[in-house]
């Protein structure tokens, strides 16, 4: 595979000649071990030296970043962090196998990311290369659970990852594995292939009311044909929308109390850190990842497994040979001795270290004052929703209110930190393929495709980045594609200031950078550059 995302090595049984090649890997490049270790989206294209989301392995900080609902570019603090990390490892081989030496080190970033997130010890932390691979972990410790083989109902199956569609139905995503073996893409994953039902946000089934009430009646019609649930909720999608409602899992719990195991779809990682504690304490699972609101390079997943369910997880006696692909055992925790023992040890350093990444931004951006972390969030939201709403050619997708209700627990996320929009011209909306064209076309320099003045070919050189486009089905209606303006968590780092006059400023200084985002498309739209961009692009994935 070109650009790196492979395996640095061929898996090695415990050995002294197999820990010395591992040890070896850590001395490849920095920028190689970043993108190694995860599955073809990480590769880079050998022309622009970006992966499949438009980011390179090392920083870029005159490329703007509002792309968080997607994946960001690696902050030179991150980067700095990663490279550190990494010399504290091999010092720390010099005395231990380097087995050893990584599973404490990634021990320590579990207590870690506990302690950022304010999670009791008692939560278990399921390390995995992407979102898309920690969705496999869970089906397998569904089963687990459950004692059979569920059925997947997921929840916004029309704004979640590409890759879920393959994964609830327990069959490979991706065309290789993050450990480095060839699959046959959406072939069934040896003893996980199962059955799913999609649940699309946008449009309830058809005679259904709402969210609630088609998640209801598909976990009914599931469970009254005689198998368990994985229920796949959502919090937030790519647009930001949360369903179904609390009452709703409140009903769920009370009428099928041991059928129906949930998992929270929450790698966007926008909630409060109050409703991610309520969720594992009811007993969820949950899925998070420290690349998408937090700002760490991509990919990087976990798994947040409750207590009560961890006990059961050990002593499972059956195993479905094919997660064996998806694990090592270093990214199961230490007290899972029974589940570690039918893995192999395979240290998965670029999964370590992008993780080592996203826990600088963490760390960061609660390291800022809560008080001022919502009003960040705040002034930036109104300051986006205002521009946008003034846009000849942009128009807001707004939020159902069926879809998501903000109460305390949500604390600064109360506020949205990801807004869609179409694109129009003439007050009629873009084709998905010129909305495509337009996103491809902010992430490079147009300036020379950009006839006029001094100022506009100034705007069209700024490389920025943007949400992808989200494609979006309404009834008898043509089909069209979203892009998104985020919020995450570098811009809050970066603004915040004890000086409030100061932290003003800076705010305002991000929200003129996003004035000039929109005036690129305006003038994209305008003078139909975007089309000069080739189709075949990194981006669309």
């Amino acid at each position: 595979m070109s650009g790196g995302a492979s395996r640095l090595s061929e898996p090695e049984h415990a050995s002294d000649g197999g820990s010395r090649y591992r040890l070896r890997d850590l001395f490849t490049p920095l920028d190689t071990l970043l993108v190694s270790g995860g599955d073809p989206r990480l590769a880079l294209d050998p022309e622009g030296r970006v992966n499949a989301y438009g980011c390179a392995a090392s920083p870029e900080p005159e490329i703007w970043n509002f792309a968080s609902s997607t994946a960001s570019t690696i902050s030179q603090a991150a980067y700095d962090r990663a490279a550190l990390a990494r010399e504290e490892l091999m010092h720390k081989c010099l005395f231990d196998e380097v087995e050893v030496a990584f599973d404490a080190r990634c021990e320590d970033m579990r207590d870690e990311l506990r302690g950022h997130l304010q999670l009791s010890p008692r939560v278990d932390v399921v390390f995995s290369p992407s979102g898309t691979d920690s969705q496999l972990h869970a089906l397998f410790l569904a089963r687990t659970i459950l004692g059979a083989r569920p059925v997947t109902i997921v929840v916004g199956a029309d704004q979640t990852g590409s890759g879920t569609i393959h994964t609830a139905r327990g069959h490979h995503f991706s065309s290789m594995t993050a450990s480095g073996v060839a699959v046959r893409k959406d072939g069934a994953v040896a003893g996980l292939a199962g059955a799913s039902l999609a649940l699309p946000l946008r449009e309830a089934a058809p005679g259904i009311a709402d969210a609630d009430a088609a998640v209801l009646h598909a976990v009914e019609a599931t469970i009254a044909q005689g198998a368990p649930v994985l229920l796949q909720i959502m919090d937030s999608s790519k647009l930001g929308w949360r369903a179904p409602s609390a009452a709703c899992l409140d009903e769920i719990a009370r009428r099928w109390p041991r059928e129906v195991q949930i998992i929270v779809d929450a790698c966007q990682a926008r909630l409060g850190r109050r409703r991610l504690r309520s969720y594992l304490d009811r007993g969820y699972m949950v899925l998070i990842t420290g690349s998408k609101f937090f700002g760490g390079p991509a990919f990087s997943g976990a798994l947040l497994v409750p207590k009560g369910l961890s006990r059961s997880l050990d002593r499972g006696e059956g195993i479905a040979p094919g997660i064996l692909d998806y694990a090592g055992r270093c990214d199961w925790p230490v007290a899972w001795t029974a589940l570690r023992s039918r893995f192999e040890r395979r240290p998965n350093f670029g999964r370590w270290l992008r993780w080592e990444a996203a826990l600088a931004e963490i760390g960061s951006y609660y390291a800022v004052p809560a008080v001022s972390r919502a009003e960040m969030l705040a002034d930036l939201g109104a300051g986006i929703d205002s521009m946008i709403a003034l846009s000849p050619s942009l128009r807001s997708v707004p939020t159902p209110t069926a879809i998501t209700t903000a109460d305390a627990d949500d604390e600064e996320f109360a506020q949205a930190t990801i807004f869609p929009f179409t694109l129009l011209r003439d007050g009629k909306p873009v084709s998905i393929a010129e909305t495509w064209a337009v996103h491809r076309a902010l992430a490079r320099d147009m300036s020379d495709e950009i006839s006029g003045s001094t100022a506009d070919r100034e705007i069209a050189a700024q490389r920025c980045l943007v949400g992808q486009p989200v494609r979006m089905e309404r009834q008898d209606e043509t089909p069209q594609a979203v892009l998104r303006l985020c919020v995450g968590a570098r811009l809050v780092t970066e603004a915040w200031s004890p000086d409030t006059a100061k932290a003003r400023r800076n705010v305002q200084h991000v929200l003129d950078r996003i004035a000039h985002v929109l005036v690129k498309i305006e003038l994209l739209l305008d003078r139909g550059a975007a089309a000069t961009v080739p189709v075949k692009s990194a981006f669309e994935v």
